[in-house]
């Protein structure tokens, strides 16, 4: 942890964009992924009674937190072993191709919760321990995917461990301090959903080139701080790109 901490600071003083670059895609990644997520979480608990919906989803924030610093305690591992990055990048990919065959969000997102209540966790617990704490199951359930999700993501961007918990926490404040805002955003400019699982798509190509770089070493260039910063820069573009271009079709 500390080389991963003195590399994080050698990188700060030597090349700043470099990280700000880093931190800020891992920053809107994990705001509009949170969002998306969000999304799916609503619709888990539609069923319930209205004054049981919010005790579910409190309890569903409460276990994305828990499982996001799970996650991040350990990243350390999964970056340990190399074979994860690929397996986590076709993951990436399949959730991309997954998002836009989709016939529309409403769609994919009721498709992810029926998937969810059609799995043992649910029909298994809910005769038990009736249909609240089975919600709350499968709400917890689905954090544990959206906690695997976004670690990926963002170790796609990098691999030092401090900027990955940086941005991640940063997001997580994000969320909790300029949700409004960003619910606005999401209204006015509804295409940055697609830009987010383009982006997911392409860092799920970059984790799958893990494979090249273990049987190839002279391609061990794909894992220099150099292409990082391109990765950074052409997944900020995918989200900032779009918006100018919104506002220039507008004036």
């Amino acid at each position: 942890m500390m080389n991963q901490f003195h590399e994080f600071t050698a990188l700060m003083t030597e090349h700043p964009l470099n990280a700000v670059l880093l931190i800020l895609g891992i920053l809107l990644l994990e705001i509009i992924l949170s969002f998306d997520n969000a999304a799916v979480l609503a619709t888990m608990v539609k069923d319930l009674p209205k004054e049981q919906q919010a005790k579910a989803l409190k309890y569903g924030i409460l276990g994305a937190y828990f499982f996001r610093g799970l996650a991040l305690i350990l990243v350390e591992s999964i970056l340990s072993i190399w074979w994860f990055k690929p397996i986590g990048g076709a993951y990436l990919i399949y959730m991309c191709i997954k998002h836009f065959s989709a016939r529309s969000v409403h769609q994919e997102i009721e498709d992810e919760v029926q998937e969810t209540k059609k799995s043992f966790i649910y029909r298994g617990t809910v005769g038990v321990i009736g249909i609240f704490w089975s919600t709350v199951l499968a709400v917890e359930f689905m954090d544990i995917v959206f906690s695997i999700d976004n670690i990926f993501a963002v170790v796609a961007y990098s691999e030092n461990i401090v900027l990955i918990c940086i941005g991640v926490f940063i997001g997580i404040l994000a969320m909790r301090y300029v949700a409004k805002y960003f619910v606005v955003l999401m209204e006015k400019y509804p295409f940055l959903e697609n830009s987010a699982f383009l982006v997911i798509g392409i860092l799920g190509v970059k984790l799958c080139l893990a494979l090249l770089v273990h049987y190839v070493p002279s391609t061990k260039w794909i894992e220099s701080e150099q292409f990082d910063l391109c990765v950074s820069g052409l997944t900020l573009a995918i989200f900032v790109v779009p918006i100018l271009f919104h506002k220039a079709k507008k004036n």
